[in-house]
């Protein structure tokens, strides 16, 4: 990925790959390109090409303006800065990346960057910043794996409006029974376009699903993050059927989550395995770790970054309601997957829970690494484990284990988020300045509403 200036022979260089890269999508029948990025408020935008012009949009972009950065969920446009009608950025597509749809007959995928039209990258741009961190972190001698979980809810259209389009139980087999269909589907549309889907079942709320893909590099793992989804939509749209990825889409109940599983390695080897530490951690992966688990307030402001995700951020719910880690501890907002006995090697991680898909993954790749990074800095090292669900334990009991509850309320984390240097020096001044404004918009405008009035203003949103 390119983080530097762009000159007129890297442009070049760009358009004669661009022109072969048509070539083959003519022949495969695409008509036009999608190019994707998200925003701050965690909404894929796009902007389509006919294929005749693509080759000129991957040297010279296409337009799209900085407002972008200042939408909130529902298209509102925060007060910031950036947010007037002056200025242009320029949308320049991955040609790594380019995926032909295979629910969407036509079209093609390509994940953009964001550049100025003086071919600098744009401060703005989520994408370029999960680069330059991924590029620190190379530069400290390791190499970061990780994957997002994807978790929705399908829906049919009903008497009374859309309804669950599944009725069988938790995790059961009839679920899978009655959307067997378009569950097919999905995984062999999925398969065309090179995603490694490694489990697909049903989730715990009325007709919710799950499904996992293989560790990718960070920016390739948010990259299939958001190619997933789209294809999820684009299938369940193909069987009449709708999606939500909300962070919380009935009250009570279990929400959608955006589980992240990150590992680190040096020299091949992965430094969550083979350590002298608990459950065989090395100094650096701890360090990393206690980056992570000190900085998960801020960070929320990343990977929770809805009121709507308040609703589903609730103790014994398995979705890492409070600061704490495990092994296998499936209500720890950091929970330490170590693998089978024989497999640590290639196994080994940690899950960061307390997330969802309202956020931006190339934000919340970025977030976290940032958050390790800091923990290697200041040599980190961990509290003890948990290893039992921290809502049931004493006050007395989680102050000796240093366990704290995490922000319930958006208005919180991104308080807390605007005093962790690490995180806004990684993002930089434009960017937290814009994260902020958007995320305290947010928790103005439902300052006061119910929890069913949060879930039907933002069921549909993601």
């Amino acid at each position: 990925m390119d983080t530097g200036q762009l000159d007129l022979a890297h442009r070049e260089e760009r358009a004669a790959r661009a022109r072969s890269l048509a070539e083959r999508m003519a022949a495969e029948q695409i008509a036009a390109v999608a190019l994707t990025f998200v925003d701050t408020a965690g909404i894929t935008r796009v902007k389509g090409v006919p294929l005749a012009a693509f080759e000129h949009a991957a040297a010279w972009g296409v337009g799209a303006t900085p407002v972008f950065d200042a939408f909130g969920h529902d298209d509102s446009i925060a007060a910031t800065p950036v947010a007037n009608p002056t200025g242009d950025l320029r949308l320049l597509p991955d040609l790594d990346r380019v995926v032909a749809l295979a629910a969407q007959p036509g079209w093609a995928w390509a994940p953009a960057d964001r550049w100025t039209q003086e071919g600098e990258p744009h401060p703005g741009c989520a994408r370029l910043l999960a680069a330059r961190t991924v590029d620190r972190l190379a530069a400290a001698g390791l190499t970061a794996r990780s994957a997002f979980e994807v978790e929705w809810v399908v829906y049919r259209d009903g008497e009374d409006g859309p309804e669950p389009a599944a009725t069988g139980p938790a995790y059961g087999m009839t679920r899978l029974v009655e959307l067997s269909d378009y569950g097919v589907d999905l995984l062999r549309a999925l398969a065309a376009e090179g995603v490694d889907v490694r489990q697909f079942h049903p989730e715990y709320s009325p007709s919710q699903f799950e499904l996992s893909v293989a560790p990718e590099a960070p920016v390739a793992a948010a990259d299939t993050a958001v190619l997933v989804r789209a294809t999820i939509r684009a299938v369940a749209a193909r069987h009449g059927l709708t999606v939500s990825f909300a962070p919380s889409v009935a009250d009570p109940g279990v929400g959608n989550g955006g589980h992240l599983h990150l590992s680190l390695s040096r020299d091949g080897h992965n430094v969550f395995a083979g350590g002298t530490g608990r459950f065989g951690l090395t100094p650096e992966a701890e360090a990393f770790t206690a980056g992570i688990l000190r900085r998960l307030p801020a960070l929320l402001a990343v990977g929770a970054p809805s009121v709507a995700s308040y609703l589903r951020l609730l103790p014994s719910h398995w979705a890492g309601a409070y600061a704490c880690w495990g092994r296998e501890n499936r209500e720890a907002a950091v929970r330490l997957v170590t693998g089978s006995q024989g497999e640590e090697s290639t196994a080994a991680n940690v899950e960061i829970k307390c997330m969802d898909q309202a956020a931006n993954p190339y934000l919340l790749v970025a977030g976290l690494l940032a958050a390790g990074l800091a923990g290697l800095q200041e040599n980190g090292t961990l509290p003890e484990p948990v290893h039992a669900d921290p809502a049931g334990l004493s006050d007395d009991e989680r102050a000796r284990l240093a366990v704290e509850r995490l922000p319930t309320d958006l208005a919180t984390a991104a308080a807390a988020f605007e005093t962790e240097q690490a995180l806004t020096a990684a993002f930089g001044p434009s960017l937290t300045e814009t994260l902020l404004a958007v995320r305290r918009a947010e928790a103005d405008a439902f300052a006061g509403r119910t929890a069913a009035e949060i879930i039907d203003a933002t069921r549909w949103r993601w």
